[in-house]
């Protein structure tokens, strides 16, 4: 070979590389298509791809098989989670098959032979202009000039998405259902199904061979009051059709929702959801998974109590139908009545059996199964009394957003819920009662009895109360407050960084402060109890907090909130002045706020006008750096967890200051999250991983200040605000006026005229971004000061808030207005509501 020299070298790599550059100038790099023409047929190997890049539609072989499917599935996850099969009974042996139009218009499958195996099965006569299009919501839509011919969404195989519509067509019967895969390897139907219930009792069923396996309860307008786990705030947008209308009875969300539900080959239904870093996923709800979710697991007037060994018992006023079978764990043969009801007796009996039947009550009942809707009972009296009135109504409840329930038959399906449930009303035979009497005689002998042996006690300690006085009075205060604490020293976080001692006053002190607790110092309450104005005799005002036998708080909140805000100074966090503990007395003492609490001047409309624009502005700027020095320039690094109106204090400037630190939390500077078993706080701030995983972190603060943020503005509550035609809440309703760039209407109408549009649209777009579902979507408070403070601009786009409170229209009004409010309070377990 002949040599180079090194210019003839360096020549023939610049043209190289001349010639690559312009290539990529007149050949721009592929991309899929998202649909299909008559012309262009898909092959094995090749994609559809939806324009946003959110779904994938192409042949795949599932698992070890080696057999060829057409599907659709989510983009960048290696084809893992497939959301729905075209050919499920027919796949392809080899890989030599086609996707394309045909010539009649229909959308079919073509092994290697040109056998049709699969169609879409539509009467037209040409495929002139038809096209297959994949869309952004996973839907596959075969389209003419004319509209749709045909779309996958009406022909789902084991996966719900959200903007799908498929019900029980009440003129037809036709019943969409989903059915689960063979196995993980065969996508053929399998023996699990889900859909609406036949009898049009808005109910959702999983069955096995066509027999209820499962079954959610009714939907009250919120939740499957069936679903013990399920509350409304994290109902994730559900709404049920306008079946009146429509005649189709389904239930639908929003079509940009990043979850969908599944129904396993295991016969198991699943909610994902898309974490934020738009590749990974995470269960949210599952069902059925407990033993009592089985479907009439105990029999016919069975309960069952998943919190109970063995888990089976027969109803109140029933026996075991054979106690040999029941004994063994055989608990499907139920249970019969002890005592016939007085209506199913002759008459002619004499004597007790006479007695009129009466209704028993049992609380947080999954309700039975064949439930009767009577419409004129619009309350619980005359629901009881239709009950009554009818020989075969053998219980009833009175729900609200359904209404009056009865059953005629045996009762089915019956789950004793720890937490929630409805007020189940069993009818039992008059002399049922008897026992009720027994018990209660058994607990005033036993009183009795106590009460003498208490009698015996008091004399022995009159008789030596000297020494019992002398033996206390060698107690101090001061110790009776270190055994308590563990240490009575704290140090003030100031720049001069000196010791002191927090301050113990007596219960005598705190009752000549506050005149014996009068009513006149009653401030309010809150969830620790009473709050009361008082003075010291120097003359400095306090804030005596007074903790409540009625409390849902106590001793480790009480303990918690004094060694933490001991601990914590900054200009906009509320001053502990000292403590009270004596006996079961405990008070915390605060400096006392003149204006009291933001949500007082948020929640009239009188008071709401003091708070002019540039006043609020300052309080959430305020607040937000409160946050900050929590989570960021404290030395312990809190994490407050109850952020909310009513915890937000106003003193006579309107400086806001953060307050009620019982349930705040330390974490390391270092870490990212904790997990709870036991979720505490106030419904419409919680963010979403912490309702319902118990996950929390700095980022559970910034969903909060977001949701704070929005009230604030708008002078709206979160938990309480409704749109009159759109029926959105607070959040999803200030998302949709910044998407159509309609900020303004969002603000309150007090002080609309005095807004400048910038500073409003800024607002709204930094609580927007902090109330995203995901955690790591959320800006930092550090984040938020600067956006706030140094009034910059944000390029941040909020994603739609899917988890916000969403409630659709409802028909059928509550005749009991209080009963309708207490419906938002939904519960799942281990989670606690504040006020």
């Amino acid at each position: 070979m002949g040599s180079f020299n090194i210019e003839t070298i360096i020549s023939i790599f610049l043209s190289s590389v001349l010639i690559c550059f312009t290539s990529l100038q007149f050949f721009p790099p592929a991309q899929a298509a998202s649909y299909l023409t008559p012309h262009q047929p898909l092959t094995a190997g090749n994609t559809l791809v939806s324009d946003g890049g959110i779904f994938e539609l192409g042949f795949f072989k599932p698992g070890s098989s080696n057999r060829s499917y057409v599907g659709i599935w989510y983009c960048n996850s290696g084809g893992n989670r497939i959301v729905w099969v075209a050919n499920r009974d027919s796949p392809i042996s080899d890989s030599s098959g086609t996707l394309g139009i045909a010539a009649d218009g229909n959308l079919v499958m073509l092994d290697g032979n040109k056998n049709i195996l699969w169609s879409s099965n539509i009467s037209s006569t040409s495929n002139s202009n038809i096209t297959a299009k994949l869309l952004d919501t996973g839907n596959l839509k075969l389209n003419n000039p004319s509209g749709r011919l045909w779309q996958s969404f009406d022909h789902p195989t084991d996966t719900y998405l959200p903007g799908m519509r498929v019900g029980l067509d009440l003129r037809t019967n036709k019943n969409q259902v989903l059915t689960a895969w063979r196995s993980r390897d065969d996508p053929a139907p399998g023996r699990f199904s889900l859909g609406h219930d036949p009898t049009r009792s808005t109910q959702l069923f999983v069955w096995e061979d066509g027999l209820p396996r499962w079954r959610s309860g009714m939907w009250n307008g919120q939740v499957f009051i069936g679903v013990e786990s399920m509350i409304y705030a994290y109902s994730y947008g559900f709404k049920l059709s306008n079946i009146d209308e429509e005649q189709k009875m389904y239930y639908y969300i929003n079509s940009n929702s990043f979850q969908y539900w599944v129904l396993t080959p295991e016969g198991i239904h699943r909610h994902f959801r898309r974490n934020g870093d738009g590749f990974s996923w995470s269960q949210f709800w599952a069902a059925p998974v407990a033993v009592c979710d089985e479907y009439n697991k105990c029999g016919n007037n069975g309960g069952c109590n998943n919190g109970k060994t063995p888990i089976c018992d027969c109803l109140t006023g029933f026996v075991p139908r054979s106690s040999g079978q029941w004994k063994s764990g055989n608990w499907i043969v139920g249970c019969v009545r002890r005592t016939k009801l007085a209506c199913h007796r002759n008459e002619s009996t004499g004597g007790k059996e006479n007695k009129p039947d009466q209704f028993y009550l049992m609380q947080g009942m999954k309700l039975p199964d064949l439930a009767i809707i009577i419409h004129i009972a619009l309350d619980l009296t005359t629901c009881q009394a239709e009950c009554m009135r009818n020989c075969s109504c053998i219980a009833f409840s009175f729900v609200t957003g359904i209404g009056c329930l009865t059953w005629g038959e045996e009762m089915m399906d019956i789950q004793i819920f720890s937490k929630g449930g409805n007020d189940l009303y069993i009818r039992l035979a008059g002399s049922e009662f008897r026992h009720e009497i027994g018990k209660i005689i058994m607990i005033v002998t036993l009183v009795a009895v106590f009460s003498f042996g208490s009698l015996g006690c008091v004399f022995l300690l009159w008789k030596y109360k000297k020494r019992i006085k002398e033996h206390f009075k060698q107690r101090s205060q001061q110790e009776e407050m270190t055994a308590f604490f563990g240490s009575t020293e704290v140090q003030e976080e100031a720049k001069d960084a000196k010791q002191y001692e927090l301050r113990s006053f007596s219960l005598r002190d705190m009752v000549a402060a506050t005149d014996n607790f009068s009513y006149e110092n009653l401030l309010g309450e809150g969830g620790f109890g009473p709050v009361y104005k008082g003075m010291l005799p120097g003359g400095q005002q306090i804030a005596v907090k007074r903790l409540s036998k009625d409390s849902t708080q106590g001793m480790e909140e009480f303990k918690n909130e004094v060694k933490l805000i001991s601990k914590l100074q900054h200009s906009n966090l509320v001053r502990l002045q000292g403590f009270c503990i004596q006996g079961e007395d405990m008070m915390l003492i605060y400096e006392y706020m003149v204006n009291g609490s933001l949500e007082a001047f948020l929640s009239g409309s009188s008071r709401r006008e003091q708070l002019e624009w540039q006043t609020r502005y300052n309080i959430i700027e305020a607040i937000a750096r409160g946050l900050l020095y929590l989570h960021r320039d404290s030395r312990l690094g809190v994490i407050h967890r109850d952020l909310k109106a009513s915890n937000i204090l106003l003193d006579e400037e309107m400086n806001p200051k953060i307050s009620d630190f019982g349930i705040a939390r330390i974490f390391g500077k270092d870490s990212n999250e904790a997990k709870t078993k036991r979720v505490i706080g106030t419904y419409g701030y919680m963010s979403p991983e912490y309702a319902m995983q118990g996950l929390f972190s700095i980022k559970s603060d910034v969903y909060s200040f977001g949701v704070l943020l929005l009230e604030i503005i708008s002078g709206k509550r979160n938990s309480t605000y409704q749109h009159p035609e759109s029926y959105l809440h607070l959040l999803p309703y200030a998302w949709k006026l910044w998407n159509e760039n309609n900020e303004m209407e969002l603000v309150d109408p007090l002080i609309r005229d005095s807004c400048q549009m910038k500073e409003v649209s800024r607002c709204i777009n930094v609580g927007l971004l902090c109330v995203q579902d995901q955690a790591t979507d959320r800006p930092t408070m550090s984040s938020v000061v600067k956006m706030l403070e140094l009034r910059t601009t944000t390029h941040l786009v909020p994603r739609e808030p899917i988890f916000a409170l969403g409630k659709s229209p409802n028909k059928r009004k509550s005749p009991n207005p209080s009963q309708e409010e207490a419906s938002n309070d939904v519960s799942i377990t281990l989670l606690t509501g504040r006020t």
